[in-house]
């Protein structure tokens, strides 16, 4: 069934207009027409079964129905802190961390990033947001992940997660499955964050400035993963642990 956003403070009575390029979208490719039933997204977590009531220039306006809780949407919120990795990397990242699970996106300049942040980012962040968004229809989820907007990896304010995840190349012990069976993130982790270095690595200051914020360095195993591939296989892993 097809599937739309709508902002859930435009929701009146029950009835809502989608967006201009959804509307457009629903009806010359999609060809969806007055009565058809759609699965509409409040974007706060909450899902409809919604009908079309109107379908022409103007838009497409549905009537919703048959509210519910969004089922694919992970119990911890997981935020991916992403090393600016080469261009290109990015998209596939956010598109894939999406159908994945995560909850948002800080893109991070480091010290060993290639890519450094100069001028001005909006339109990057604008893009990288509606690759968040498609992902997020496509894989059937019950919010839009952000992009959140350029930044420091020192410069983030880690007091807002619970725990602080770290895969590194120069550890070789501790493995993400043992640490969460002997820590108590799978009982009290409501907001957790992945900290992926860019394809040099991080550099040893920041490895020691984030254990100083209580970040813990994990192995991913015996063979080293690219940056595109690290994140997503860390969400990947977590997720499998944290909900069985």
């Amino acid at each position: 069934m097809s599937r739309f956003f709508v902002d859930k403070n435009t929701i009146s009575n029950n009835r809502v207009y989608l967006s201009a390029e959804d509307s457009q979208h629903a009806i010359k490719v999609l060809r969806l027409a007055e009565n058809d039933i759609v699965t509409v997204c409040d974007g706060a977590g909450f899902e409809y079964d919604a009908r079309i009531i109107k379908a022409d220039k103007s838009g497409v306006k549905v009537e919703l129905f048959n509210q519910r809780k969004a089922d694919t949407e992970p119990a911890v919120r997981v935020t991916l802190i992403q090393c600016l990795p080469k261009a290109g990397k990015m998209e596939v990242i956010i598109q894939k961390c999406v159908e994945l699970g995560v909850h948002d996106i800080i893109p991070v300049e480091s010290e060993r990033s290639v890519v450094k942040i100069s001028g001005s980012t909006q339109n990057k962040i604008e893009r990288y947001n509606r690759i968040a968004y498609e992902a997020a229809k496509q894989s059937g989820r019950g919010i839009i992940p952000k992009v959140r907007n350029f930044t420091k990896l020192n410069d983030i304010d880690y007091s807002e997660f619970d725990f602080l995840l770290v895969p590194y190349e120069e550890e070789h012990e501790l493995t993400l499955k043992h640490y969460i069976e002997s820590s108590n993130l799978l009982k009290s982790a409501s907001n957790v964050a992945i900290v992926i270095g860019p394809e040099g690595g991080i550099d040893q200051k920041e490895i020691e400035f984030l254990r100083s914020k209580g970040g813990i360095t994990l192995t991913l195993g015996k063979r080293i993963l690219r940056t595109e591939t690290a994140g997503m296989a860390t969400l990947a892993m977590l997720f499998c642990l944290l909900e069985g």
